[in-house]
């Protein structure tokens, strides 16, 4: 059966604030546990008037103490800019305080720009190309088990904890891929940001993966971003504010959500239209009718059995809906709401 659960961006709508954002983080993860949903990850974002999430430890911790028994985790930290043993303690903290409902998702793209990386790594001499021994020294700090660097091997994270938060490392490349496969580790796609490379990237960690001590077999998943509506037209005049947002990132400004009346009347260059609708690959929109097919035959492409989904709109009724819509289209079984 195919599973779902949560990407949350803690999205900032113009004219909202980062509080509002962030209250509604919370109440779309109990809107969502009480849905269904398996699990509910959180986003890094830096330096950015559209995202509230630049710490996902501390949401983490705002939304499993709001929520009953739903999986909740970082999607994913982005272990480039920060100390593998702090990432490791953090996380077993937060595996202290909600027991067997943590997850930790590390990331190698830097969530920023490349000041605000540079701002974030002050201090830090050592670069991405550091990335792979970082997830090693990581993966022995939450096990318990020596570092593989050298000068760390006295070093041992605390608190204790009597199971390890899952562990998974989320990409859109090759280069991702090969890191979870070769370090055996649960993997995450982004089909919302590269949806061309999701078959053939996925393909290749499942051929690569090699058992480890925490996962015996290729466990994968796809990010995917879905408005869900009554009607065809008005998940379309929503996804417009998501089309207007992605048009302005690619153009290098980060602006916040806009309503989709504004989205609509920009004045858009034929150029821009174009890019608009190249852009529409990376996401499914439609009724429960249509979305249903759609993400099942993704799930079946991309041979995963959970789809972590993204939606965003501008208005937040709106999103509950998208996500409740869905629920009831694939019989997702309810529980009781924190």
């Amino acid at each position: 059966m195919l599973k779902f659960g949560v990407l949350d961006q803690s999205p900032i709508r113009a004219g909202g604030t980062a509080a509002q954002a962030i209250d509604e983080t919370v109440r779309l993860a109990q809107e969502t546990e009480a849905l269904g949903f398996s699990r509910y990850w959180l986003a890094e974002h830096h330096g950015t008037d559209g995202y509230a999430g630049s710490s996902p430890e501390i949401m983490i911790a705002r939304v499993a103490g709001a929520t009953r028994s739903i999986r909740v985790g970082s999607g994913g930290v982005m272990l480039s800019h920060y100390s593998p043993l702090k990432v490791a303690e953090n996380f077993k903290l937060l595996e202290n305080m909600y027991p067997g409902r943590i997850d930790l998702g590390i990331g190698r793209a830097p969530g920023s720009d490349g000041l605000t990386a540079a701002a974030l790594a002050y201090g830090n001499q050592i670069g991405i190309e550091y990335f792979p021994t970082k997830i090693a020294d990581l993966t022995a700090f939450l096990t318990d088990s020596v570092p593989p660097t050298e000068a760390f091997a006295r070093v041992r994270a605390t608190p204790k904890t009597a199971g390890t938060p899952e562990l998974w490392l989320l990409g859109s490349s090759d280069q991702s891929a090969a890191y979870a496969a070769h370090f055996g580790m649960a993997f995450s796609f982004a089909h919302f940001i590269a949806p061309e490379n999701a078959a053939p990237v996925l393909a290749y960690y499942r051929d690569q993966f090699k058992p480890s001590e925490l996962l015996a077999a290729p466990k994968a998943s796809a990010g995917v971003f879905v408005i869900c509506a009554d009607t065809e037209e008005e998940a379309e005049r929503l996804a417009a504010s998501r089309d207007y947002w992605r048009l302005m990132l690619g153009q290098g400004r980060h602006v916040a959500y806009v309503p989709p009346e504004e989205a609509l009347a920009y004045p858009y260059t034929p150029q821009q239209r174009a890019q608009i609708a190249a852009n529409r690959a990376n996401r499914v929109t439609g009724t429960p009718q249509t979305v249903r097919p759609k993400l099942e035959a993704l799930a079946r492409d991309l041979a995963v059995d959970e789809l972590v989904i993204l939606t965003i709109t501008y208005d937040f009724a709106a999103r509950v809906t998208s996500y409740r819509l869905l629920a009831e289209a694939f019989g997702l079984d309810r529980r009781e709401a924190a």
